[in-house]
């Protein structure tokens, strides 16, 4: 038999696929970045693995896990291109979608626009039945009535049906004898129920959920059986796993019961990689910043961990506007989409300023010096202009950037309309970008109770260690750290994610009168759901799990988590839970009403399996001093000088334990450049971080 020594993490994004491939005897990695091919981005995948196969001859049969994280849903859902989709819902909660918490995300805006259901009103049909808030049956659901909605939407040509009753959380009857009948129907169409998607209290997140569930759930599921396929036609025998928004990775088969689960997939993965290296190296605050060739996302982690919200916008229309979005509830690592990313188009808006995204050129045809087709020019354009990227190092030199062209193109669309000169040109494209991140991310990271003047900036993805400089700049922050292999910082975060899974169930009952056992029976089907879910990826490891209760004053409208210890719940004492609320309560919002009443709401499972570690190889010494690792000296654009100057240019895989030096410096590798100013001072540690003090 094949002794397993490797794990595969492939991370799809919009424009480049990103591999790393771990030798977990040896804790030796390898890497590689191609384009990735929006068509069918499993076409990426296995370009990729054949790439790497000629490098590493016979590792794919070795393969004991491939770990996947992708943007696909997420594209699915912005460009609307998932399936035909029904939804049955109660009678008189048709329009839930529309009507939403009929909040105004602009209230003085009149052409305010809010997002298309992903349902369009004539899939929407209702059933004449009623549960009520304790889960006893008001009108029960007629199934000749239930089977003629279903033979309706049958014929209407719906791919997917989305169930969503009232108060289904309590009891789902209703909704699991549609879910017979359009299997008995309708085998073919594929269905999702809110109870299994999300039961939980909140009818238009629930139900805006399990639309969208329902909406990716048939492309998803043919997407990863082709994924599936396609690695094991290859050679691979090992497993797959998919990444979730929550941080955890999962099963391919859950993945694609319950796609709403991995539509922040990519991204998640690069705060996971963020939280380890914060807690090995003890930072209490650091701002985890990602910058690939379409989007830009951050996240603070304190104190080593990554916050996890329980809701998130899609799809918004403007992009940056809080509530312009569809909402979707599952629980998501608390992420920022802070600005565009290298491929960000940059043009005159109608007040005749510059503008940069948040249209974006993406992989195909990508910015203009990629020289395939593209004719705006975007970020990566600017930075090579500036000199921060070397035209026949892109990609390690496997892909020759075309100077001239951008050079023309940055002439003809900004230069010449604005009547500015060149450089004011393009030093703008770079500055407005990093300009428009830094105000972003002071208002993340003052939202998290953060000092922006104490973190430090970890940066990620092709573009990020090009900015990170700019950003860190203008945010005052004191310290940057570039881990190794930073372009592909999102894929090495999959080996350090948790095989997890979370569950959540509403039942609101007063913390006076709840019944303990009760509660404690909820826990535990919760706990055996998990627990089937992990075991769906083959395994056999002991799983534990973490408990926690969602707790608000009798009448408020938001809840505050309380994570619950290990014993069961018929041991913990009321005044306990009630004690830990209030602490909890007070430290979020300064004071607490100890004489009002408070209620459950929700309670949550975290099930998890133990962590596969990932130990970070240190790096040999190649070398004899500093001036060794030097490539050369290039003129590039200094922020400060106003000109350009000559940046000293390292190899930095020549750098070393030790290695002290201070910009202007420019340090390559394969897939990304770190660009640093000459008010820097940059030194490396024993894994190969570089450590830059401003």
């Amino acid at each position: 038999m094949t002794e397993k020594l490797y794990r595969l993490g492939c991370d799809i994004g919009g424009t480049f696929t990103d591999f790393v491939l771990l030798n977990d005897k040896t804790g030796e990695i390898h890497i590689n970045k191609c384009l990735t091919t929006p068509a069918d981005p499993s076409d990426a995948v296995e370009q990729g693995i054949r790439e790497m196969e000629r490098n590493i001859p016979g590792f794919v049969d070795k393969l004991d896990e491939v770990i996947h994280g992708t943007t696909l849903v997420i594209n699915s859902i912005i460009e609307r291109k998932g399936a035909i989709t029904g939804l049955i819902t109660t009678k008189g909660f048709r329009d839930v979608l529309e009507l939403g918490r009929e909040i105004r995300y602009a209230p003085y805006d009149i052409f305010a626009e809010f997002p298309r259901p992903l349902v369009p009103r004539r899939f929407r049909l209702e059933v004449d039945e009623r549960i009520r808030s304790d889960g006893t049956v008001l009108k029960p659901l007629a199934p000749d009535e239930a089977k003629e909605v279903v033979a309706q939407l049958v014929g209407m040509g719906v791919d997917s049906i989305a169930v969503c009753l009232v108060n289904s959380f309590e009891n789902p009857a209703h909704e699991l004898m549609i879910k017979d009948i359009i299997g008995e129907q309708a085998p073919e169409v594929s269905v999702s129920i809110s109870y299994e998607v999300l039961p939980q209290i909140r009818e238009y997140e629930r139900t805006s959920t399990t639309v969208t569930n329902a909406y990716v759930k048939p492309l998803t599921g043919r997407y990863l059986t082709k994924l599936s396929k396609r690695l094991e036609s290859i050679g691979s025998t090992g497993k797959l796993f998919i990444m979730l928004s929550s941080g955890g990775i999962t099963s391919v088969e859950t993945a694609a019961e319950f796609p709403v689960r991995i539509i922040e997939s990519g991204p998640t993965a690069a705060v996971i990689s963020g939280q380890h290296y914060g807690r090995l190296f003890g930072i209490p605050e650091m701002f985890c910043f990602d910058m690939g060739g379409t989007t830009a996302k951050s996240c603070l982690i304190q104190r080593g961990v990554a916050g996890v919200v329980p809701t998130f916008e899609v799809g918004r229309v403007q992009r940056f506007m809080k509530g312009s979005g569809l909402s979707i509830q599952v629980p998501v690592v608390d992420l920022m989409e802070i600005g565009a990313g290298g491929g960000s188009i940059a043009k005159i808006s109608k007040m005749g300023t510059l503008q940069v995204g948040p249209e974006s050129s993406g992989a195909d045809p990508g910015p203009i010096c990629y020289g395939r087709g593209g004719t705006e020019p975007g970020v990566t354009d600017a930075d090579l202009l500036l000199g921060y990227l070397d035209e026949n190092y892109f990609l390690g030199g496997e892909m020759k950037l075309n100077r001239e062209a951008a050079l023309r193109g940055i002439e003809d669309k900004i230069v010449k309309p604005l009547g500015v000169p060149f450089i004011q040109a393009v030093w703008g494209i770079h500055d407005l970008i990093n300009e428009t991140m830094a105000a972003a991310a002071k208002t993340h990271i003052a939202e998290k109770g953060g000092n922006p003047k104490v973190v430090t900036v970890a940066a990620f993805g092709g573009a990020g260690p090009v900015h990170a400089y700019g950003l860190a700049k203008k945010l005052g922050a004191p310290r940057i750290i570039v881990p190794p292999n930073a372009g592909v910082g999102s894929a090495l975060g999959f080996f350090t994610a948790p095989r997890a899974f979370d569950l959540v169930r509403s039942h609101k009952v007063g913390l006076d009168v709840a019944d303990f056992n009760q509660i404690e029976e909820i826990f535990k089907e919760m706990e055996s759901e998990g627990t089937m879910t992990l075991m769906k990826s083959g395994t056999e490891e002991e799983i534990t799990f973490e408990r926690s209760v969602d707790v608000r004053f009798v009448g408020q409208g938001s809840e505050t988590n309380i994570p619950i210890p290990k014993r069961t719940f018929t041991e913990v004492n009321k005044e306990v839970v009630r004690s830990r609320f209030d602490d909890i309560y007070k430290k979020l919002y300064g004071r607490t009403y100890p004489d009002s009443p408070v209620e459950f709401i929700n309670f949550k499972v975290r099930a998890s399996l133990p962590e596969r570690l990932l130990r970070l190889p240190k790096i040999e010494k190649t070398v004899d001093s500093i001036e060794d690792a030097v490539k050369g000296n290039r003129q590039a654009y200094s922020g400060i000088a106003g000109d350009y100057i000559p940046y000293t240019v390292y190899d930095r895989y020549k750098l070393f334990h030790g290695a002290e030096f201070q910009g202007p410096a420019i340090i390559e590798e394969r897939e990304s450049t770190v660009v640093v100013g000459e008010d820097t001072s940059i030194s490396v540690d024993e894994f190969g971080f570089l450590w830059i003090d401003l």
